[in-house]
């Protein structure tokens, strides 16, 4: 589980720096004021999250439950919360439908972080 997790954390690192990046250079001119901010929160939090699944590696049994819920809470949040705003960042270039869907889906990638931060309390909680 370990390697999986530090894969991820990986993957998830090096897009969010791209992602960052882009935002800094590429959609600077091309979107709001108001969008970059969105973007930006995207990537901030889509980093904060890697930065929790590289401590997750190391912070627990890799049998355990509570690890492999931390890692599935942190990746869905990654993808619901970050990716939600990127698109919704995105929105005014993007001529797609899905922004009114996309809008209540970023709270859910939020519920996501929170049970990620729990699950890993509770890590630390059962291997004492």
């Amino acid at each position: 589980m370990s390697k999986r997790i530090i894969t991820t954390a990986g993957l998830f690192g090096a897009l969010a720096v791209a992602l960052g990046a882009f935002g800094a250079h590429g959609l600077k001119s091309a979107i709001s004021a108001d969008a970059l901010v969105i973007w930006e929160k995207g990537v901030q939090y889509h980093f904060y999250h890697t930065f929790a699944l590289l401590f997750l590696a190391f912070a627990g049994s890799e049998a355990s439950k509570a690890v492999r819920w931390a890692y599935g809470f942190f990746v869905a949040g990654i993808f619901l919360f970050s990716g939600s705003l990127y698109i919704l960042a995105l929105r005014g270039l993007m001529d797609i439908g899905l922004t009114g869907i996309v809008g209540p889906i970023t709270p859910l990638g939020g519920v996501c972080f929170l049970l990620g931060w729990v699950s890993l309390f509770w890590v630390r909680l059962k291997d004492r």
